[in-house]
């Protein structure tokens, strides 16, 4: 397996080092050469990618690529990679197997609070949601033209070391916003990383929920946070008289349950199906600080 990682982020990285047992060469692309230094000690070999232009070093490496993780968010004129490669990426990457897009559980839309699952119509909300749709169906329309399986990995909340409710409480920046029925999915990294290197090995195409099983008030991670550390939990704000950005207040706008029971039904056993014992796990082993 050669891996490209279009986008080398947090997710990127936990895909990186699950499959780096696997994989024969991996290589990961980033906005800023800053960001070099990070990627190499992971075994990623870094290239600059801004969304705006593919180099010829990127090119090159591109061309023996086997396998294709997109994480590089969109933009209005929608997925970087194939606005800029058009209906030349096959060919630019002729050994290329299978592609997994990193997408959003946000194209769902507003469902108050009802199940949803993959065969859910999907009314997006948030701008930034409708064009991961967009990059969705066009990323689709690749796979049908290929027959390449292109997997659309559907991701709720991301959490796990350095970014989780412990970090934020430790900084000061917990709060629990209360909004009455207002429940989200969550996702350990690792899941995702797990879930990831699951669908390589099914070869599978498709649409996949990668969410947890225990869609829940945001208010009640702080608090169980808070629990496990051993301090107060900081006072419930109502979320109607609350000071929030546009961008926050709109994570707001869309309730609904996610169900992960496809991933499950096709052997893929979750590391954290909730947040309560990844919360306890993170604490245990005293690696929530990242």
């Amino acid at each position: 397996m050669r891996l490209m990682i279009l986008g080398a982020g947090y997710s990127g990285r936990a895909i990186a080092a699950e499959l780096s047992g696997k994989a024969e060469w991996i290589g990961g692309t980033t906005r800023s050469a800053d960001n070099f230094p990070a990627l190499k000690p992971l075994g990623i070999e870094p290239f600059l990618f801004d969304g705006q232009a593919l180099s010829a070093e990127l090119g090159d490496a591109m061309r023996g690529v086997t396998h294709l993780v997109q994480s590089a968010a969109p933009d209005a004129d929608g997925d970087p990679l194939l606005r800029l490669a058009g209906l030349r990426l096959d060919r630019m990457m002729p050994d290329l197997e299978w592609v997994g897009y990193l997408s959003t559980v946000g194209v769902y839309g507003d469902h108050q609070g009802a199940w949803v699952d993959e065969e859910t119509k999907c009314r997006p909300v948030s701008q930034r949601s409708q064009d991961r749709l967009v990059a969705e169906n066009d990323w689709q329309g690749f796979s049908q033209r290929t027959g390449v399986p292109v997997a659309i990995i559907r991701l709720s909340g991301i959490y796990g070391p350095g970014r989780n409710a412990f970090v934020n409480i430790k900084r000061g920046r917990a709060r629990r916003l209360v909004k009455p029925g207002q429940v989200f999915n969550r996702i350990h990294v690792a899941d995702i990383a797990g879930a990831t290197a699951h669908l390589i090995a099914e070869q599978a195409g498709g649409v996949w929920n990668v969410t947890d099983d225990l869609p829940a008030p945001p208010q009640d991670v702080v608090a169980y946070a808070c629990e496990l550390m051993g301090v107060e939990p900081p006072p419930e704000i109502d979320f109607d008289t609350a000071d929030l950005s546009p961008m926050a207040r709109s994570f707001y706008g869309e309730c609904k349950r996610v169900s992960n029971r496809k991933l499950k039904d096709s052997g893929y056993a979750f590391r954290f199906p909730d947040y309560q014992r990844a919360l306890e796990t993170l604490w245990r082993d005293g690696d929530w600080a990242g």
